[in-house]
């Protein structure tokens, strides 16, 4: 199917494309409680194809579609026809396909019957309770394939696992019943963590129970200790190191210059990494054909380094470039313990808690909170968390302890001050 993809190409006049084979095998189960439901295996095969037209005056267009293998010859000239033309309606300035030849690793064996017995045998280990237990989960286990060439000669082929487990746990006293949603996505399964997380989730909602409205607190630190931190460490940190965002004027950041001035706080150290282990996005070559390597982004709150498309990384005069999938950031230079001393709000459940990668504003409505002050803990819910990282960055502090978030390793907790609480009592 490849090859007759590639001849039609070439029969178009096309002389710059990139074209991918992707085989994602799925095994799906679906529980009610710790009864399944029902399960199924899928297996999807398709052909993206992104095709490269050079224009005038130095420009190049593109555009890219998707090719079943279902389709006749009839159907497939048409697809890439219409992909031709629409690249001629696309002006870039020109830029070139990865030429630099990668060396496709071992496929690796993925079992997927083992993987989704270790999720099902980790969920039915959860300490369940009468007031909180698990309503029900769904695990998904993927065995992925991708298949990789170009007109430049560059081809590769990789194999990796990619799991994804949501799980629905009630929490319930006399009066009132919570519900609290987890999407945890992974390589294979680590159950200790799992089931840990899950564990947390089920506290979570009993607490949810117990909160009283949030008071409205004039200044306090917030503490983060669970995913919602990477809204700051990923679509933050990392993507203000991005070529793409850097071009298009969207990050000022610039290698060699810190990410803020005056920083009393810890300073970040951000790397992009070619292997991580148990991430579902663990492939050592990025989709564009290009060696994903061991690179430090920032170091001690200085830019060094940058990542992303081939495409702006050229614009900006980078050929050394890939598309990083797994990142670590560094731990700080005191323990969890330690930064939980004193006077915080440590809030584990938003109804949505974003950062805006552009402004760094940063906002989150207060499901569930911890309210630590003068030696007392109160249960807290409503009101919000607001901020702007420019302004949080100089005094952040993030523990020596880290925790790993799928394809992101990023410190256990972080301190954050000069946020905003609005507090609804």
């Amino acid at each position: 199917m490849l090859n007759r993809i590639i001849e039609q190409i070439k029969a178009l006049g096309c002389t710059v494309w990139e074209l991918r084979e992707e085989t994602v095998k799925s095994w799906e189960f679906y529980f009610i409680r710790h009864a399944l439901d029902q399960n199924r295996v899928t297996e999807v095969r398709t052909f993206p194809v992104t095709l490269y037209r050079p224009l005038e005056d130095g420009q190049l267009g593109s555009a890219s579609g998707v090719l079943s293998p279902t389709d006749t010859e009839e159907q497939m000239r048409k697809t890439l026809s219409d992909i031709y033309f629409q690249a001629s309606l696309v002006k870039n300035p020109a830029y070139r396909l990865n030429d630099r030849p990668v060396v496709s690793p071992p496929l690796r064996e993925v079992d997927a019957a083992a993987i989704a017995r270790d999720f099902i045998t980790a969920m039915q280990s959860v300490r369940e309770s009468a007031d909180a237990d698990v309503n029900s989960y769904e695990i998904f286990v993927r065995e992925i394939t991708r298949r990789y060439v170009n007109s430049n000669g560059v081809e590769y082929t990789v194999r990796f696992p990619s799991s994804e487990i949501e799980v629905v746990v009630n929490a319930r006293d006399a009066a009132h019943e919570i519900e609290v949603y987890r999407d945890f996505c992974s390589g294979t399964c680590d159950a200790d963590k799992l089931r840990r997380d899950v564990e947390k989730a089920l506290r979570y909602g009993r607490d949810r129970l117990l909160a009283e409205p949030t008071p409205k607190l004039s200044s306090i630190d917030v503490l983060f200790s669970t995913d919602d931190a990477l809204s700051f460490y990923h679509w933050y940190f990392a993507y203000k190191t991005e070529t793409e965002m850097i071009h298009c004027k969207l990050s000022d950041w610039t290698v060699g210059k810190a990410i803020a001035g005056n920083m009393s706080g810890d300073k970040l150290t951000l790397k992009a990494v070619a292997a991580l282990k148990n991430s579902s996005r663990d492939y050592p070559i990025d989709k564009e054909g290009a060696a994903i390597r061991d690179r430090v982004l920032i170091r001690d709150g200085v830019v060094e380094a940058l990542w992303g498309p081939r495409q702006f990384s050229q614009y900006l005069g980078l050929e050394d470039s890939f598309q990083a999938e797994n990142f670590v950031v560094e731990g700080g230079a005191r323990t969890e313990a330690e930064l939980r001393q004193g006077d915080y709000l440590e809030v584990v459940e938003f109804s949505a808690f974003d950062v805006d990668p552009v402004s760094g504003d940063l906002a989150g409505e207060i499901r569930l909170g911890y309210l630590h002050r003068d030696g007392k803990v109160k249960i807290v819910t409503g009101g919000s968390v607001s901020g702007q990282m420019a302004d949080a960055i100089p005094t952040m502090a993030f523990s020596a302890e880290t925790e790993q978030y799928d394809s992101f390793v990023i410190p256990r907790v972080t301190r954050l001050q000069k946020l905003k609480i609005t507090g609804v009592a």
